[in-house]
């Protein structure tokens, strides 16, 4: 299930999903500790009137628009029920300052009649994602607020209407003993006030309210984390203090403060992207971990059929991420990321597959030893990247500081590592996994991203004054570039290869067409962008994939299998390899092509902007996880392509 509304600081993120409940809660780590992660943790939200209750989730009477209507992670979900006479209005965000979800509810009655309503609010956790039986949850007279917590985690949930406190509250069991979750005792209307439960353990409190015909009310909703019942007490008591409004109107003027760098550039994007540019800009940013993990997806739904999720840090999707926030001027996230590959690199020099947001090892699925061979299970193109980004961000930043701070301690071990895993008889890059995750071969793709960081930590080598490192590694990417032209060309295809096997002696050459090894060679200098090689692989991937005007969509590679619904298409669309063709098309002075591909993201976008991972060409469905954090920034590296170009 999509994420349509997504709101973070950097320490707590909360995704809501297509109903407006809250759908993942994670704390203290953007992409860690999942706190809902489960489908019965899902925060149900009910309306009893007229005699009855009505769960968002439940009853299919319940439309919903959602949107950012502001230049803030501010979302905006309208829930509306028109045989109920009720519409619910939601603006809601992750305060910028202090771990606090909050949630201003203006509860509208349609109908000519005065009538009493009472909105209950529902929240369920598996605190530390542990799934075990052991939290507590306590109603708190003296704060007027709900505790939950276990160990050091606490959330406090609490709310005022009419400047009064919620008048019901009670706390229960779920998933246990035969109980489904104390939202059922609201179903009459009327809550138990039932004071503490331990174990699995859920809460819901509720506000009852006179509206008048075709008037309404608000209520402010709020769960406050903390480290210590106390630190979530004291955020709570500033809150409660300061008016949930005064929060909601500070954390939209941070984040227009924080926006100013795109908001900069706008007048020079065509007004028909403009907002989906800065959306897309302020959800790469909702990814960022203050502590400078850069998290692929926070969109946990792939847990309910897959074994794992998105929510690590790739150093490649960290790269691409950062890429076009660096171009903007950006300075603390790609700092804090480069801090995080630096204290997550291996003693060898190179970076591991994945990590978590706390910097260790994350999930992987690669071996060490590869036939008789033993190999790092690493992706080479992973550690190559973050030398080109780190390259990129210090000729934009020109700070002497930055060479200080990262050249001998993360750019020097590095650069060493990938010169010398280099293949002494073919001057090629030793096999990795692709950045598919999939085959151990010498990819063309990594192979230009390793050329590419090479020449760029030569540069920085020579400004750091260390010319016998910058001489030994500008040697070492001309060997790699004079290699890829004699073997990494399809001269009967016409278009790259994806790759070689050179393992345990083999020397095989792997024809299918792969949209990385292209955009590789263009984007990181590997070929020419006006070679023949270039053009004729261009043109054969519009003519394998059948890029038209309507479907300017491409999968990633010839019968990619990943979550494919049909063998009657190649492989699912993916909105990164569509990105990169409209790139291409940008050097290339193609303008209505760059367009079409840019308004094909619009179609494919969920209303507030999301973009997936994948699109189904059959149905035009996304795949989820959404949002991807890499769909989004090569949006914006296309807008900023666009825009430079004209």
């Amino acid at each position: 299930m999509a994420r349509p509304i997504v709101l973070s600081n950097g320490e707590m993120h909360v995704g809501l999903n297509r109903f407006g409940l809250v759908h993942d809660f994670y704390y203290p780590y953007v992409g860690l500790e999942n706190h809902a992660a489960g489908s019965n943790l899902r925060h149900k939200i009910g309306v009893f009137v007229d005699g009855r209750i009505s769960w968002l989730d439940e009853d299919d009477g319940w439309t919903f628009e959602f949107k950012y209507p502001h230049t803030a992670l501010i979302g905006h979900t309208l829930a509306r029920h028109s045989r109920l006479g009720i519409m619910l209005e939601f603006d809601d965000c992750v305060d910028a300052d202090m771990s606090v979800f909050m949630r201003n509810i203006h509860v509208i009655n349609l109908s000519a009649n005065t009538r009493q309503v009472k909105l209950f609010m529902h929240q369920a956790y598996a605190i530390g994602d542990s799934r075990s039986h052991t939290d507590t949850a306590q109603y708190l007279p003296d704060s007027n607020a709900i505790l939950h917590y276990r160990g050091r985690r606490a959330f406090v949930i609490s709310g005022r209407y009419n400047d009064q406190p919620f008048d019901q509250h009670t706390i229960g069991l779920f998933g246990i003993e035969g109980r489904e979750g104390s939202f059922r005792d609201a179903e009459d209307g009327q809550l138990s006030n039932n004071a503490v439960e331990h174990g699995r353990v859920d809460s819901i409190i509720g506000f009852t309210m006179t509206i008048e015909a075709h008037s309404s009310q608000r209520v402010h909703y709020w769960v406050a984390a903390g480290m210590s019942m106390r630190e979530a007490l004291y955020i709570h008591k500033q809150v409660e203090d300061e008016g949930l409004l005064r929060r909601l109107h500070q954390t939209a003027d941070w984040w227009r403060n924080w926006l100013e760098p795109a908001l900069k550039l706008t007048d020079k994007i065509p007004v028909d992207y403009r907002d989906q540019f800065l959306r897309s800009v302020m959800i790469v940013k909702s990814a960022i971990d203050k502590r400078g993990a850069v998290i692929a997806s926070t969109d946990s739904s792939m847990l309910n059929y897959s074994r794992d999720a998105y929510a690590y840090s790739w150093p490649r999707d960290g790269g691409y991420a950062l890429w076009p926030m660096i171009r903007m001027g950006y300075v603390d996230e790609p700092y804090r990321f480069f801090e995080f590959c630096r204290r997550g690199m291996h003693p060898s020099g190179y970076l591991l597959h994945k990590y978590r947001a706390d910097g260790a090892v994350g999930s992987s699925w690669h071996p060490y030893m590869h036939g008789d061979e033993a190999a790092p299970p690493i992706q080479e193109d992973e550690t190559a990247i973050v030398v080109f980004t780190f390259s990129q961000f210090y000729h934009v930043q020109r700070d002497p500081s930055l060479i200080k701070d990262f050249y001998a301690s993360m750019i020097v071990p590095m650069a060493e590592y990938l010169a010398e895993a280099v293949d002494p008889h073919t001057c090629l890059p030793k096999p990795t996994y692709d950045l598919w995750e999939e085959h151990y071969m010498v990819t063309t793709y990594s192979t230009a991203v390793t050329y590419a960081a090479l020449l760029a930590a030569a540069e920085l080598a020579s400004i750091a004054g260390d010319d016998s490192h910058s001489v030994k590694w500008r040697t070492a990417a001309d060997d790699i570039q004079a290699a890829a032209h004699k073997y990494l060309y399809n001269e009967d295809r016409k278009v790259f290869y994806k790759g070689i096997y050179t393992d345990n002696g083999r020397f095989e050459p792997n024809p299918t067409i792969d949209n990385s090894a292209i955009f590789g060679a263009y984007l990181y200098g590997l070929f020419d962008a006006d070679s023949d090689e270039m053009k004729n692989s261009i043109q054969t991937v519009r003519d394998v994939f059948g890029y038209s005007v309507d479907k300017p969509g491409l999968p990633r590679y010839e019968n990619d299998p990943y979550r494919r619904t049909s063998d009657a298409v190649t492989g699912n669309w993916w909105f990164v390899t569509s990105l990169w063709h409209a790139q291409y098309m940008v050097d290339n002075a193609n303008k209505d092509d760059v367009l079409r591909i840019l308004d094909w993201t619009h179609q494919h976008a969920l209303s507030t902007g999301m973009l997936s991972e994948q699109i189904d060409p059959l149905s035009g469905a996304d795949v989820d996880p959404t949002p991807l954090t890499w769909s989004h920034a090569e949006y914006i590296s296309t807008i900023l392509d666009y825009i430079e170009e004209r």
